[in-house]
């Protein structure tokens, strides 16, 4: 599970406008130095380009560099697997704009021109052709008639299909959660043939999952569905051998090179049986991986890389394609140790049921790490912070781990501005303490949210998986529970007596920050007119209007208008946090249960409409801020230093350039 996005404490904080100048590549020292680095690149459609640096590299030894060198190549050699799993057209049209981008001689001062460059960038930014969170189509700028001189221009083939849906309603949707339709039909991602149907998918699915299991596998995680000549359903493997086959023999000619360098027999272990489950599919070895990769706690370099978080699939069975590299930021995590040490208390003083009640909370792992790079759904667009494995049987019996992703979270923090903490703060009290507050509150949520929220809790004796019970609306459900789990703590005494918050004046820094976020702010990320279908935007709004509506009695948040704006302001704290409370008891029932009727409910009565009238207040004075409210990340490239064939030192280079990554991936990556 991931945190995709920060919550309104940090975003608030974070997103500003600017017009920096490009500036020439810089070279690591080794040494953090902000003075002059230039966090942010450009900025273009509803987004920013931001850059991260990697502190504390020089004082790695050669060895855990090339580890994090290698394993940075490994996931860099699977980027084209994401655009693919995400449609079946990206690829073809990827490969086609960027020839065109590279060979066209024509007039280049054009307003076409400049909105195919911005249309491409798009492209590059969201992994296709769909919008990487609100998951509509991208709309060109430019028309048909352009696009065809420029292909003819540059003699670049396009297929008439993919031509065709640059610019038709064919495929609008990359993933679907409206459970008044088909969720496959009415979804362009690419994990099931067109012609596969979700009635198709449920009764093909019934008869394969091993409901008595135990341990049970993470059925249809890396594979396609499709059907045979004969009409049946088929499930096509990502392995060698199978699909995705040639980028996967990359990914793992770099990992067993990360092996020979590995910083311990655990980490070569849980390295050698990724290997072996890229090479055979077999998802039992999946499950081995997994339990070693969380065993596997010692050393300071750790990674993530697979078919991992199943988002993107209406039906939440298949992974996509997502690497992160980290490096250990020891001090950071030696502060936020004691969120390990008291992972059972957390639990045993939860509002939940008893008997949803974890008995034992073991194997969780908590760091604060630096990424050294990214790749597939965790690139342009990264997660602050990564909760794995997502099986509840590992997570039971073998524990989990935790990361905050500090140097990123850093990159946004300086690069940041307080413009919508301006706009939406109903009174200089409330955007004072935000100004306070916020910033360590937020790291508290993701800590919180992260290690003991996705820790939390089980399923009763017999329930199937959430994804088997409670399909489409089970991401959203799982995400409001660990962020509920997180709001019930941060206004908690405890917190301040362990030494997480310096007081509870944080604790409400955060719950202002949540309801302004999941009642307003966030809405400027869909069009007018839309309805919610991200998970993540479903949540929020979930938690914060079911906590609305169900506290108008006693006014514990109010609706109040000042100079023709509209605000929710937290009245009453202690029973903000009773309410959650008892909201995180009813989802965790609802996960324990399997109760599907009862969490569809929530979901479309609380996190799915949106008030027009609201909706249209917030694009409008969001609009006038001219800040993009969306952000992604230029990688840092590491570059090794050869005598003789032998890599003798690797340094850090800084790019400043979106489009000359973007350009120089696809020429060196491109293995389908």
């Amino acid at each position: 599970m991931k945190i995709k996005f920060l919550s309104i404490a940090f975003m608030v904080l974070l997103y500003w406008s600017c017009a920096p100048q490009p500036g020439q590549d810089e070279t690591s020292t080794g040494k953090t130095d902000t003075t002059n680095f230039e966090w942010q690149t450009e900025q273009f459609a509803d987004l920013r380009i931001l850059r991260y640096q990697i502190p504390g590299w020089d004082k790695l030894s050669l060895d855990q560099k090339k580890l994090v060198y290698y394993l940075t190549q490994a996931g860099l050699e699977g980027r084209d697997i994401m655009y693919d799993q995400n449609y079946r057209h990206n690829l073809e049209i990827r490969k086609a704009l960027e020839n065109i981008y590279s060979q066209y001689e024509g007039d280049k001062a054009t307003e076409d021109w400049q909105n195919f460059v911005t249309y491409l960038k798009r492209i590059w930014f969201s992994n296709g052709i769909h919008h990487h969170y609100a998951s509509t189509k991208i709309k060109p700028d430019f028309n048909e008639q352009y696009l065809q001189s420029l292909l003819d221009a540059t003699e670049t083939n396009l297929s008439p299909e993919a031509f065709a849906v640059i610019f038709n309603q064919e495929d609008s949707k990359k993933v679907s959660l409206d459970a008044s339709k088909d969720l496959l039909t009415s979804s362009a991602v690419n994990f099931y043939a067109p012609d596969v149907s979700q009635a198709e998918v449920e009764e093909y699915y019934s008869k394969v999952i091993d409901k008595t299991a135990q341990q049970p596998i993470s059925y249809g995680l890396n594979s396609r569905m499709e059907k045979d000549a004969t009409g049946n359903l088929v499930e096509s493997t990502y392995k060698i051998g199978g699909l995705y086959g040639p980028a996967l023999e990359k990914v793992v000619e770099w990992l067993q090179k990360a092996v020979t360098v590995a910083e311990n027999e655990a980490q070569a272990e849980a390295l050698n049986l990724l290997i072996e489950y890229y090479q055979t599919g077999d998802l039992k070895k999946w499950d081995e991986y997994n339990v070693a990769w969380v065993q596997a706690t010692e050393g300071d370099i750790d990674y993530i890389n697979g078919f991992v978080e199943v988002y993107n699939d209406p039906m939440g069975y298949r992974g996509s394609y997502e690497t992160i590299v980290e490096i250990k930021d020891f001090e950071a995590s030696e502060r936020m140790k004691v969120l390990m040490e008291n992972a059972q208390w957390f639990e045993d003083n939860s509002p939940l049921m008893e008997e949803h009640k974890k008995e034992s909370v073991v194997g969780v792992t908590y760091k604060v790490v630096s990424v050294a790079g990214e790749a597939g759904d965790a690139s342009p667009s990264t997660p602050i912070g990564v909760n794995l494995p997502n099986a509840n049987w590992i997570r039971t019996e073998y524990g989990s781990k935790s990361v905050s992703l500090g140097n990123i979270i850093d990159a946004y923090d300086k690069a940041s501005g307080d413009s919508y903490l301006a706009e939406f703060a109903y009174s200089d009290e409330e955007m004072n303490r935000a100004k306070l507050y916020s910033f360590q509150a937020d790291k508290l949520h993701t800590a919180l949210h992260e290690v003991i929220g996705h820790a939390s809790g089980k399923l009763n004796p017999g329930v199937g998986t959430p994804k088997e019970t409670l399909k489409s609306y089970a991401s959203t459900l799982e995400e409001g529970r660990a962020d509920l789990v997180a709001l019930y703590y941060l206004f908690d005494p405890e917190v301040v007596e362990l030494g997480l918050l310096p007081n509870l004046d944080a604790g409400k820094a955060a719950y202002d920050d949540y309801i302004r976020n999941g009642l307003m702010l966030q809405l400027r990320r869909i069009e007018q007119g839309q309805e919610i279908e991200e998970a993540h935007m479903r949540n929020r709004q979930m938690v914060a209007m079911w906590a609305y509506e169900m506290g108008k009695e006693d006014n514990v948040i109010e609706k109040k208008e000042k100079d023709g704006k509209t605000y929710f302001v937290v009245n009453d704290y202690e029973k903000l946090r009773e309410l959650f409370g008892k909201l995180l008891r009813e989802v965790q029932r609802i996960k324990s249960e399997g109760d599907y009727e009862a969490g569809k409910a929530l979901v479309e009565d609380y996190g799915v409409k949106v008030d027009q009238d609201i909706h249209q207040e917030v694009l409008a004075r969001t609009e006038k801020l001219n800040v993009a409210p969306y952000s992604g990340f230029i990688n840092p490239y590491l570059v090794p230093e050869m005598n003789n064939d032998e890599i003798v030192d690797i340094k850090v280079i800084y790019p400043d350039d979106f489009t000359t990554q973007m350009l120089k991936y696809s020429n060196e990556y491109s293995n389908l």
